[in-house]
């Protein structure tokens, strides 16, 4: 069945091929033979990854993933294995140089180039987040298996048409590999706009501390600073900068009042980032205990507020009631 649907594909009927890839899939899912299953599955979803038909791959890795939870699989190496060996399979958009914007065929270009990539996007992210899914219901970490985490986040920062380093840094500070997470920081660093250096740097920092991952949070710092510094792009040193490097020195001891003063001082340069305010409720909650008020409890809490006033009032006033 592989090497006739191989063929198949590399006769140029991509379409053919994957309806009947998932044919042949479902009748081995239905008779419970998952493993043969899987082979077909992985075998398709890299020919035609290979042959640069991403939305049929995609389609095929998803099932993929799909059939390793009918089959009760496990996470383990072995696996884990083969979904790298189907992401490595996903194709990089390279980006044309040297284009003219006023040339109506290079806009052409870049307007296809750019469409290429999120289709390549979307289609990795969804097989990605799908197998991230799976490892955290059949044995791996309980927020997906870090080494998946890297993959997706990688492909992110690689393939967005425009860089999305907030939606990357989700997944690296999921992941197990802070160096890399670091290098790109620093590539980030040095071909953003002005101004959102700092926002970069202090957002995984407070994403890896929300995590209770002081460790990795000191380290990416550090190294963002070396790696920065080695290759000649400046370090940001601004409030929300220094802000961090005090909120680090404070989580290494028992001290909220300390805690709340810093989010206090800096509370204008902490309110840039809209998240940021929210990241810190959770850092809060995971070094010092302190639990974090639902938005429901808050509108509920306000609006108790308002009734216990009207009552007071009610009763101090009652003759003009």
């Amino acid at each position: 069945n592989i090497a006739k649907l191989e063929k198949v594909v590399k006769e140029g009927n991509s379409y053919g091929a994957q309806q009947m890839y998932k044919s042949i899939t479902a009748r081995y899912v239905s008779a419970e033979r998952y493993s043969e299953a899987l082979d077909i599955l992985q075998a398709g979803s890299c020919i035609q990854l290979e042959h640069k038909q991403v939305t049929c791959g995609a389609e095929l890795a998803v099932l993929f993933v799909d059939t390793l939870v009918k089959g009760n699989f496990r996470y383990d190496d072995e696996i884990l294995d083969r979904i790298r060996r189907i992401y490595k399979k996903f194709p990089q958009t390279p980006v044309p140089q040297h284009l003219d914007l006023a040339d109506d065929g290079d806009m052409q270009q870049l307007s296809e180039t750019i469409a290429a990539a999120k289709t390549h996007l979307e289609g990795c992210s969804s097989f990605l987040k799908a197998a991230i899914k799976w490892s955290a219901e059949f044995g791996a970490h309980k927020s997906g298996s870090p080494e998946i985490h890297d993959m997706l986040a990688e492909y992110i920062y690689l393939e967005s048409p425009e860089v999305d380093i907030a939606r990357a840094s989700l997944h690296f500070v999921r992941g197990k590999n802070p160096k890399k997470f670091s290098s790109i920081l620093v590539n980030f660093l040095g071909k953003c706009y002005p101004g959102e250096e700092d926002l970069a740097i202090a957002r995984a920092i407070l994403l890896y501390l929300s995590l209770g991952n002081l460790r990795d949070a000191n380290y990416v710092i550090d190294e963002v600073k070396k790696q920065a510094e080695s290759k000649g792009i400046c370090f940001p040193l601004s409030d929300l900068i220094q802000f961090i490097k005090y909120l680090l020195q404070t989580l290494q001891r028992d001290a909220l009042p300390l805690f709340n003063m810093l989010r206090q001082n800096y509370k204008a340069c902490i309110e840039r980032e809209p998240a940021f305010n929210e990241l810190l409720d959770k850092v809060a909650e995971k070094f010092y205990g302190v639990r974090r008020q639902s938005p429901l409890q808050g509108v509920f809490g306000d609006f108790f507020k308002v009734i216990n006033c009207y009552d007071g009032r009610r009763i101090a006033c009652g003759k003009l009631f």
